[in-house]
């Protein structure tokens, strides 16, 4: 077992283990750790806890201090200078014709390194760009390609629910997300219905799949196929939706009435084949 802390460094952004050392961390803790891009100012959002080596990636690197108010100075100073630093940044990008769009500039903590991240429709070659870059800045520079999943994130905004986005609010990670959720969630598929404003699947259709899953622990209970010809308790009729959360089939019966049956109420009458002889 390992003693970790879950550090964030973003809003929403991946949580990374470090080992407390002798420190009393509690969680919303905010502290300076050492990360392969240097030193960054993080917050503690999982308090101190044991977790199994083979979840963590080994060897941990432990948690500098606590931070003071000084380093929280230091944060706002950096970032008035990530905003110069996008000015001047996008000057350099058009005076040498680049296809590319800048989305974000981040400072690192002790300002060893400066990363730009852009989206481009193809490769790009910024190699005269980071040295004007470097030549202005006096440190590090890294260019860095993101997608449009990456590019909604970072610029954040608001879902066709009418809230922020998911996925600049409170999901560290992209999962994959496919056609067949929605088909699980009886959703229309239409693009423009079920894709994000990134233009790809909506990242609920992933983390409220689960819902929509068999909740009955001790049986498993099949739904009616769409279309299909039933049977129930107030008579035959065809299935026109289902909820699957309800786990209910709205149906329309043969003397023009709709009704609500749960899946358990009802039997789906079997097709006569169409065999010719």
């Amino acid at each position: 077992m390992q003693n970790v802390v879950g550090i964030r460094f973003k809003e929403a952004g991946k949580i990374y283990y470090f080992s407390p050392g002798n420190l009393k961390i509690e969680k919303n803790d905010d502290v300076i750790v050492e990360t392969a891009r240097g030193v960054e100012y993080g917050i503690a959002v999982i308090a101190p806890r044991d977790v199994e080596e083979a979840d963590v990636v080994l060897p941990l690197k432990t948690v500098q201090r606590k931070a003071v108010p000084e380093d929280r100075i230091k944060v706002k100073e950096n970032e008035v200078k990530e905003k110069e630093a996008f000015k001047i940044c996008e000057k350099k990008i058009a005076t040498h014709s680049l296809p590319m769009k800048l989305i974000d500039v981040e400072y690192t903590f002790d300002v060893n390194k400066i990363i730009f991240y852009f989206t481009a429709d193809g490769r790009i070659d910024f190699r005269e760009l980071v040295k004007d870059l470097a030549s202005v800045f006096r440190t590090r520079i890294e260019l860095r390609q993101i997608g449009v999943r990456d590019e909604a994130k970072l610029m954040g905004g608001i879902g066709c629910c009418g809230r922020p986005l998911c996925c600049a609010t409170f999901l560290g990670d992209f999962e994959p997300v496919s056609i067949r959720m929605a088909k699980d969630q009886n959703l229309s598929l239409n693009p423009t219905k079920i894709s994000g404003i990134c233009g790809r699947l909506m990242c609920c259709l992933k983390y409220e799949n689960d819902c929509y899953c068999d909740a009955c622990p001790r049986k498993k209970i099949v739904p009616p196929k769409q279309g299909s010809r039933v049977v129930s308790v107030d008579g035959e009729g065809k299935v026109i939706s289902l909820n699957n959360q309800r786990k209910t089939a709205t149906i329309l019966l043969d003397d023009s009435k709709t009704i609500v049956a749960s899946w358990e109420d009802v039997v789906e009458k079997d097709e006569p084949s169409a065999e010719t002889e």
